[in-house]
């Protein structure tokens, strides 16, 4: 008795023809995948480029830049020395940061970095009075001004307008443009003929990059 190796089966062409239709589909299916991916990767790429080109130059809303009259929103009961505080003003989506310096100086600023609208932050330790920190490119601001001391950043931040009532309750009245004193700003929103424009006449810097002073009512 020979023992014989066991033959394959015949090829069946049904099976055949099965394998390479789910083989063709497979090899379909991963092209798909690449080409989406591929064009999933070059929106996203150029939607970052559009959008930074845009902030850059200006043609995106930027902080404040709306006239007109804000809200008056209360932000805080109280503020102390050495805090910060994050909010939204003027509206929901605009991000905003309220500083208390150690000598008691009261100052608001967008909390969007005027290079590529990364989120800015305030750091307490660093130097004397801290400093506002964007930790996307490392842009730095002044945290009594509000103006550029370091990185990429192409102007200051733009100010909020605070004020402190007398039972330390902090309240923001509006906003100030890059290079627009508190008084401008609030005087091109509230109009010349508010009282509180006056009021800030000879209190509030001239030009960009003054203390933001609080005012006790």
């Amino acid at each position: 008795m020979s023992v014989t190796d066991p033959q394959p089966p015949a090829p069946d062409a049904r099976t055949d023809a099965a394998q390479e239709a789910l083989h063709d589909r497979i090899a379909a299916d991963s092209l798909t995948t690449r080409r989406d991916y591929l064009r999933i990767v070059a929106t996203v790429s150029g939607g970052l480029a559009v959008g930074g080109i845009g902030v850059a130059s200006g043609i995106l809303h930027r902080h404040g830049d709306t006239d007109g009259n804000p809200e008056i929103r209360k932000i805080a009961d109280r503020i102390e020395p050495g805090e910060s505080l994050a909010f939204r003003y003027p509206g929901d989506e605009d991000r905003a940061i309220a500083v208390r310096m150690d000598d008691g100086t009261l100052a608001g600023y967008s909390a969007v970095c005027t290079h590529l609208a990364c989120a800015v932050l305030w750091r307490k330790e660093r130097g004397s009075e801290g400093e506002l920190y964007c930790p996307c490119h490392e842009g730095i601001f002044d945290a009594r001004t509000g103006e550029v001391t370091a990185g990429p950043p192409p102007r200051g931040l733009p100010k909020v307008i605070l004020l402190e009532q007398a039972d330390g309750s902090v309240w923001a009245v509006g906003t100030a443009r890059s290079g627009e004193s508190l008084q401008e700003g609030y005087c091109r929103q509230r109009g010349q003929g508010s009282p509180l424009c006056a009021r800030l006449e000879g209190t509030a810097p001239e030009t960009g990059g003054g203390t933001e002073r609080s005012e006790r009512t």
